[in-house]
């Protein structure tokens, strides 16, 4: 059926790889190669000529993993798919598949620790070269951007203080001197902001967020033109190996079946928890999408994004040592450094997820020690404030 809703879609999708036993769920076909009934069988479909769909090895290609593939690019409204070992994978993998020696990267400066790491030493380690940007400044990218950027790379909202960058602003201006556009979109996840139809030319995700949603498995996905996952993603994590397990790929195939309703109640949660922490008199500022009142850049957010962020992050009073007895009195919000699960999570930025990045870039960043992000899981609000009261408390107990 055509114009079908999010919801049916993200449960039925790709769902025609039903084995002859016709099952309801869809199968987990765990196998990492595949027997054919003749030597001249094999040579087809080693060559390409075999029709349909036609499987080798399962870091080629799987149909359960095939299955979570066509699910996520009809989300995402792509044409084409390419599933991977982590969300990082897919980071990496769109860059190193897509960007050579001479070639030049713009990228926002607010990232996750990692996607930094990628740009600051790992795409320079190849010859690539990377200009950081204010990625809220359209006139910062308009001055970074030269006739070599093959690409430039953001996250809106951004990880941990979401920072918001303007996507069809931005890929205006990429697409003027012939880059393309990736946007690492885990923040704001498939069901509250579309890249794509705003201007941007590939999507990443780590699925280990929202998708899986219950912390289960690692799993990343890359999303694009057909020509784009097919003629040059394809070839180049196939021979280096950043394929999604098939079994992690069922596991984000359930995950996919609630993530709109699992999103849209954590959401509401950290929407309320934003305003009620803002009256707490241990906490400085918060910042959240769901209001003027918790982030500069709100009408944007509404022009881009159909609703908010499932987590949020807030500066309370004091330094490291307030901000750790704080969180070390906490019962029912565990510490982590994942995010978009069941489970309600704090994490101190700081010393964790962004670590790594040099000092001052995380002061410039904004990244401080009494930093704290909350990634809303779907416990009862009222014992997620109980549980921040009662730990603020103590740790004002303790000095």
């Amino acid at each position: 059926m055509k114009n079908q809703s999010v919801q049916t879609r993200l449960i039925h999708e790709g769902g025609h790889r039903r084995s002859s036993f016709g099952e309801l769920s869809e199968a987990l076909v765990l196998t990492q190669s595949y027997v054919y009934k003749t030597a001249e069988e094999a040579e087809r479909r080693f060559s390409g000529e075999e029709e349909n769909e036609s499987y080798i090895y399962s870091r080629y290609g799987n149909p359960t993993v095939a299955t979570f593939e066509d699910r996520m690019a009809a989300l995402e409204g792509v044409d084409s798919a390419f599933a991977t070992a982590s969300g990082m994978a897919a980071v990496s993998g769109a860059c190193l598949s897509l960007l050579r020696k001479g070639d030049h990267v713009v990228s926002s400066r607010a990232l996750f620790g990692s996607c930094f790491i990628i740009m600051d030493q790992i795409l320079p380690r190849f010859g690539i070269d990377v200009t950081f940007v204010d990625g809220s400044n359209i006139d910062d990218w308009v001055r970074a951007v030269r006739p070599e950027t093959k690409m430039v790379f953001f996250e809106t909202p951004s990880n941990p203080l979401l920072e918001i960058v303007d996507i069809k602003a931005v890929s205006e201006i990429a697409h003027s001197v012939g880059a393309m556009v990736m946007v690492d979109n885990v923040m704001s996840t498939p069901v509250f902001q579309r890249p794509i139809s705003l201007g941007a030319d590939i999507v990443v995700y780590s699925a280990t967020k929202h998708v899986d949603g219950q912390g289960r498995c690692l799993g990343g996905v890359i999303l694009g033109s057909n020509d784009f996952i097919k003629g040059t993603v394809e070839p180049f994590m196939r021979h280096t190996g950043g394929s999604l397990s098939p079994f992690n790929a069922w596991v984000m195939l359930k995950g996919l079946e609630t993530i709109e309703l699992r999103c849209r109640e954590q959401e509401k949660t950290a929407t309320l928890l934003a305003d009620w922490l803002s009256d707490m008199p241990h906490v400085i500022s918060v910042r959240h999408t769901g209001s003027k009142a918790h982030h500069p850049q709100y009408e944007l957010i509404r022009k881009q994004m159909s609703g908010d962020c499932t987590m949020l992050s807030f500066y309370i009073q004091g330094g490291k040592r307030r901000t750790f007895s704080f969180m070390n009195k906490l019962e029912t919000i565990l510490i982590s450094n994942n995010l978009g699960d069941a489970k309600t999570i704090i994490t101190h930025p700081y010393t964790t997820t962004h670590s790594k990045m040099d000092s001052c870039i995380r002061d410039a960043l904004g990244i401080t020690p009494n930093l704290l992000r909350i990634s809303c899981g779907l416990e009862s609000l009222e014992d997620i404030q109980y549980d921040i009261s009662r730990a603020f408390d103590l740790s004002l107990e303790e000095g």
